[in-house]
Parts: C-alpha cells; structure tokens; sequence
C-alpha cells in the first residue's frame, strides 16, 4: 500500500491533518491506526512527520446536478 508523509505545523490537530491531506476529516480513523505511537496526541508540535496511507475514498454516487 504507497503512502505519503505530513508534516505537522505547530497545532494541528487530527481532524485537521485529514481534511489536509484527504479533504475531509472523516479519514482521521486511518490516520490514528497508521500512527500508533501518536494516538494520544491532541494538537501536535510542528516537524512530526505524520504516515499518511493512500487508499481508495468512497465517492457517493447520489450528488446533486452540480456536483456531477
């Protein structure tokens, strides 16, 4: 499975560094069990380097007309 890294900025958090990398923060799950050793951290200093894995994201088929 490829993966990518973040860098943290000094505050973000994990919701934060899903919406950044994903576009949405509901992958903040696979962010959490790529990254064990940082589960318990809330808001992150800058530097740390965040394992981002790249898997499918479920695209919904139901969109309104202009988001087709």
């Amino acid at each position: 499975m490829p993966a990518d890294y973040y860098t943290t900025n000094a505050g973000d958090t994990w919701d934060l560094i899903a919406w950044n990398v994903y576009g949405v923060e509901d992958y903040l799950g696979q962010l959490l069990l790529a990254n064990p050793a940082y589960a318990d951290v809330q808001r992150f200093d800058a530097g740390v380097e965040i394992l981002c894995p790249d898997f499918a994201i479920a695209v919904s088929n139901n969109l309104p007309p202009w988001k087709s």
